[in-house]
């Protein structure tokens, strides 16, 4: 099995990551919370999205953020054939250009991980925030973060309308706690 990376060592830095967008309202907010910390983040774009945004995805890149491949059309690769899967992946890459790679869902079959690592740094995390699950309260995904941060945490928000609610209360609130620990918010460079 290919090496996956659930943390960094660093000893002042966090990673906040961003899935799923760019979606418009949502991506500018993200981007404006950021900016108000001087914090810096790598969002995992879907191709398709980076395709139907293409100003919101260089907006991204042009405010100092990261990003990285999170398919073409978030596909769950245990229901595809190997084949299938590269293929969306390697559509998101011919849009969104870097190194980084995460799995949607991480629903990998392990021929697929490892025709991925071939091209690919995979990125995953050692902290959720779950602010895609509606039956979350913002303050229960606020403390699914919180509670369990450290210099080095990989931490996984989603760029997306579902997961707005929790993430909008969560962002601002882990910003101020990681600025309280004396830690910075960085790209992820590997």
């Amino acid at each position: 099995m290919p090496d996956l990376i659930w943390e960094i060592e660093d000893n002042e830095g966090v990673f906040l990551t961003f899935d799923d967008g760019p979606t418009p309202g949502v991506t500018e907010w993200i981007l404006a919370t950021l900016k108000r910390y001087n914090a810096k983040a790598t969002f995992f774009v879907l191709g398709k999205n980076a395709e139907m945004y293409p100003d919101l995805y260089q907006l991204i890149i042009s405010e100092g953020h990261k990003v990285g491949n999170h398919t073409y059309s978030h596909q769950k690769g245990w229901s595809m054939s190997l084949e299938r899967y590269i293929e969306d992946v390697d559509f998101a890459g011919d849009i969104v250009h870097s190194e980084l790679f995460r799995p949607p869902y991480a629903r990998v079959t392990p021929a697929q991980m490892r025709a991925v690592a071939e091209r690919y740094k995979i990125v995953m995390w050692d902290i959720v925030s779950r602010d895609y699950n509606r039956a979350l309260s913002p303050e229960k995904c606020l403390k699914n973060v919180t509670d369990h941060i450290t210099a080095g945490s990989i931490v996984v928000f989603h760029d997306s309308e579902k997961a707005f609610k929790n993430m909008s209360y969560a962002l601002p609130r882990t910003l101020k706690k990681i600025k309280e620990m004396g830690l910075k918010c960085k790209i992820i460079e590997l």
